[in-house]
């Protein structure tokens, strides 16, 4: 009896062993020892995470499971891929699919199509398309958003990319730069060109309301074709009117918009910009609280800086802009509209002082000749005095020498309004830049900071040094509310079963390191990224790999 239970005791504890070797988890990538933040706004706590092909297969204690590849996160954060809610990488990303100044910032997501959408493309759209494009060496391959996705997915990205349809490039389409409202049928046809793109993938429909042909849409107009966005639940990202002067009046358009659309609102770059509107900020904070009591659901995005950055001709007066870029110069070059444009732009309200002052403020960011080169990182003001020539006449001839394309870097904020805004709860972050890198033609001119340190300055700024936002705050701002403004349910979040869009990052070290006068310089922090389970960034350096997808935005209802 007793050697029966001997030999029984030894086979059930070799069963045992066996049982236990069969429960041995196998996971292509094991993260061990980090601290876990899932997105939520939970605090931190440790928990591995063990990924399977693109998914996230298991989060707990791990460690004893086995993988092809093992990261030790000891002494790091691990959290979701940041996703960067306003973007402006939709050729860049052609031109090198590595999005170098974004992953290492630890984005594993990018949002394109703000007003000029890479599709739909025919009519007058083609020719101003053609011509950006060759600025960066490219040509037009494309008509739709959906053959714009086949191109960029057969060309290789190393992010995720989603993109709306723009209201400027569907009326460029149809009716060009015209200053008229449109006839019932060009309507119609910008009714069928937005839900084409929304049944190609489009995740909503962006304004730019600053800017031409945006600015040419009524209220009416824009409620009419955003109706055909909320039949898919797809939302409405704007550029609103106006971030100085009349913000609170741009703020209760896109509110209205909202409302009358039945459609959930995105306000690109949160701010009230030039000094006279500073103190606006907080009436419009006081706005959306109250618009989204009444109902409407309204969130913004900010870059965490107190510039902006934007095309030089912003700076003429709306009349002179009508018509594109082929116009300004030519009422430029005639000595009558040259006159009383000049006459607009000191007499016209700037929210400064004084046009000068306003000028002494707008730094070049990127000139298109190689003579002019070297008036990049320099204000507008300074120029002209190194020149010893009339701000206003110096201004007018450098848009004549670089054929009407020069972009500048704006000064118009304050970091108490920044801080404030950031702070509040349905605010997600968006860096309003491109994916560059630092040799080549990406590497060129000095274009804003934000480009390379948006998400790295938040964390390292923001929450390590002045505790503007806690660490999970901000995590759950760059991450899950972001995914959720965007209608996906499978990313933004660590829990089982998402897509495997991981930053792995040091706390104590994450910085920014661009600034407006180096911008060319990458951010530090990031240890490890893996995008749709891949591994971006291993060791701090990029491995070259391009896992990135098209992210298609909702079916129709």
């Amino acid at each position: 009896m007793n050697r029966i239970r001997f030999i029984l005791g030894i086979l059930i504890f070799f069963l045992v062993i066996i049982n236990n070797c069969a429960r041995v988890e196998k996971f292509d990538i094991l993260i061990t020892g980090g601290k876990l933040i899932d997105g939520t706004g939970n605090p931190w706590r440790y928990a591995d995470v063990g990924i399977i092909d693109d998914k996230i297969a298991k989060v707990g204690k791990l460690s004893g499971s086995q993988a092809d590849k093992k990261i030790s996160a000891e002494g790091l954060y691990v959290v979701p891929g940041f996703i960067d809610m306003h973007t402006h990488s939709d050729y860049t990303l052609l031109v090198d699919g590595t999005a170098q100044s974004k992953v290492r910032q630890g984005v594993t997501l990018e949002v394109i199509g703000e007003s000029e959408s890479a599709g739909p493309v025919f009519g007058e759209a083609v020719k101003s398309m053609e011509k950006g494009l060759e600025r960066l060496g490219l040509k037009l391959t494309w008509k739709t958003l959906s053959e714009y996705f086949s191109v960029l997915e057969g060309s290789g990205i190393s992010v995720n990319i989603a993109s709306y349809v723009g209201l400027g490039q569907v009326r460029q389409c149809v009716i060009g730069e015209e200053n008229r409202a449109p006839t019932d049928e060009e309507m119609k046809e910008m009714k069928r060109l937005v839900r084409e793109a929304m049944d190609e993938g489009a995740i909503g429909l962006s304004s730019g309301l600053l800017y031409i042909p945006d600015m040419f849409f009524s209220t009416e107009e824009i409620i009419e074709l955003a109706k055909v966005v909320s039949e898919y639940g797809g939302i409405y990202a704007t550029h609103i009117r106006s971030e100085d002067e009349t913000l609170l009046e741009s703020l209760d358009e896109a509110i209205r918009i909202g409302r009358e659309a039945d459609i959930p609102v995105e306000i690109f770059h949160f701010k009230a910009s030039a000094k006279k509107n500073w103190y606006k900020m907080t009436e419009a904070i006081k706005k959306i609280n109250e618009a989204r009591k009444s109902g409407v659901d309204i969130t913004v995005d900010q870059y965490p800086y107190i510039a902006g950055s934007t095309t030089i001709t912003i700076l003429l007066p709306d009349w002179a802009r009508e018509g594109g870029t082929e116009n300004i110069l030519e009422r430029i070059k005639n000595p009558e509209t040259r006159q009383r444009i000049k006459d607009d732009m000191r007499t016209g309200d700037t929210g400064f002082d004084s046009i000068e002052e306003y000028m002494s403020n707008v730094r070049i960011a990127k000139v298109q000749s190689e003579k002019n080169e070297h008036l990049e990182g320099k204000n507008l003001l300074e120029i002209a005095k190194e020149k010893n020539a009339d701000p206003i006449d110096n201004y007018f001839d450098l848009l004549l020498e670089e054929d009407g394309t020069v972009s500048g870097v704006f000064f118009t904020m304050t970091e108490e309004n920044k801080k404030l805004a950031m702070a509040q709860p349905w605010l997600s972050i968006g860096s309003d830049g491109s994916s560059v890198k630092l040799e080549g033609i990406l590497g060129r001119g000095k274009p804003h900071p934000r480009y390379y340190g948006t998400f790295p300055r938040i964390l390292g700024r923001y929450v390590r040094e002045e505790n503007v936002l806690t660490l999970e705050d901000a995590i759950r701002k760059m991450t899950s509310l972001a995914a959720q403004r965007l209608g996906l349910k499978d990313r933004g979040l660590l829990k089982e079963g998402m897509f495997a869009d991981v930053v792995v990052f040091d706390y104590d070290k994450i910085i920014d390191n661009a600034t407006f006068e180096n911008p060319h310089q990458y951010s530090v922090g990031v240890n490890y990224l893996i995008v749709n389970g891949k591994m971006v960034i291993e060791n701090s350096e990029h491995t070259g790999a391009k896992p990135g997808r098209i992210i298609y935005g909702p079916e129709k209802k």
